[in-house]
C-alpha cells in the first residue's frame, strides 16, 4: 500500500531513511551461512533501532523536523512507535529493542542480560543478547550511545549535524575570504586608477605650454639663443654705429677725404 503525500519538511530526513530502508533490504537478501538464527535477525532489529533513533533524535534532540514530520513517521510505521515511546521514560533512554524487554521471552520471567546494569552482573566481561545483538542498554553504561558497537549503533542524527555545520563553516570561510580578495582588488584599481590621473595631469600641463623655450638673458640685457646670435648682433649693432657717423660728419667730410 503506497504511503500518503508526506508534510513539507518530510525531505530534510528522506534521503537517510531511503539509505537505511536500503540497507535493510541487502541485510535481508545477504547470504546468511555460517550465522547462528537468532544473530541474522540482528540487523533487522538494528536497523529499526537506529531508523527511529534517527527520526527521534531529529525531532526531540535536534529540533530539525516539525510534529508534522514526525507523526507522519510514526502513522506509516517509517519508525517503531512502541520503541520510542520506551525512550522517553527514565532508565529506558538507551533500549535496543522492546524484545529485551518482554519476559515471555526469557527464562523464568526475566528480561534480556543486557539490561543488567554492568556493576550487578555476575560476569564483568562483555556481553551480547543473543536476539539483538546489544552489548548493554542500560542507562549509564553506554559509552557514546552506540549499543551495538557497530556502526547501526551510531547515532547518525548527530553525524549529519555535525557535516552540516562544518559546511556551513566552511562556506563562511570561504564567503569571508572571497569578500576580503574582492576589497584588496578594488583598493589596488584605486590605487591604480589615481596613478593614471596624475599622469594625465603632468601631460595636460605640458600640452598646454604652445611657447617658445626659456631663452638666456645675457649681462648686456639682449636676449639671444645662443652665443653666435648674441655675435652676430654685435656687429651688425657696431655697422650701425659707423654709419651714424659718417652721417654726421656730412659731405664736407666726405669730400675732404676725396
Amino acid at each position: 500500500m503506497p504511503r500518503k503525500r508526506p508534510p513539507t519538511g518530510y525531505e530534510y530526513i528522506q534521503p537517510t531513511l531511503e539509505a537505511l530502508e536500503a540497507e535493510l533490504r541487502n541485510s535481508v537478501s545477504k547470504s546468511h551461512e555460517g550465522l547462528r538464527k537468532t544473530e541474522a535477525m540482528w540487523p533487522v532489529l538494528q536497523i529499526n533501532n537506529q531508523r527511529s533513533r534517527y527520526v527521534y533524535d531529529m525531532y526531540y534532540v535536534h529540533k530539525k523536523i516539525s510534529r508534522q514530520v514526525y507523526d507522519y513517521c510514526i502513522r506509516e510505521k517509517i519508525v517503531d512507535a512502541a520503541l520510542i515511546s520506551k525512550w522517553k521514560k527514565p532508565g529506558y533512554e538507551m533500549l535496543c529493542s522492546t524484545y529485551v524487554i518482554n519476559p515471555s521471552n526469557y527464562k523464568f520471567g526475566s528480561v534480556s542480560i543486557c539490561r543488567v546494569p554492568r556493576d550487578e552482573r555476575r560476569e564483568k566481561n562483555d556481553i551480547q543478547d543473543p536476539n539483538t545483538g546489544c552489548t548493554g542498554c542500560c542507562s549509564g553504561d553506554v559509552k557514546g550511545g552506540n549499543v551495538f558497537g557497530n556502526r547501526y549503533g551510531q547515532r547518525i542524527a548527530g553525524i549529519q549535524i555535525g557535516r552540516e555545520e562544518r559546511r556551513k563553516r566552511k562556506e563562511e570561510e570561504e564567503r569571508k575570504r572571497q569578500e576580503e580578495e574582492g576589497e584588496k582588488e578594488e583598493a589596488k584599481g584605486a590605487q591604480q586608477g589615481d596613478g593614471d590621473s596624475e599622469t594625465d595631469d603632468s601631460d595636460s600641463d605640458s600640452d598646454d605650454d604652445f611657447g617658445p623655450a626659456p631663452v638666456k638673458v645675457t649681462s648686456a640685457g639682449n636676449v639671444f639663443g645662443n652665443k653666435e646670435e648674441e655675435a652676430q648682433a654685435q656687429k651688425m649693432s657696431e655697422m650701425a654705429e659707423d654709419g651714424e657717423k659718417e652721417e654726421e660728419e656730412g659731405p664736407s667730410k666726405k669730400k675732404a677725404k676725396m
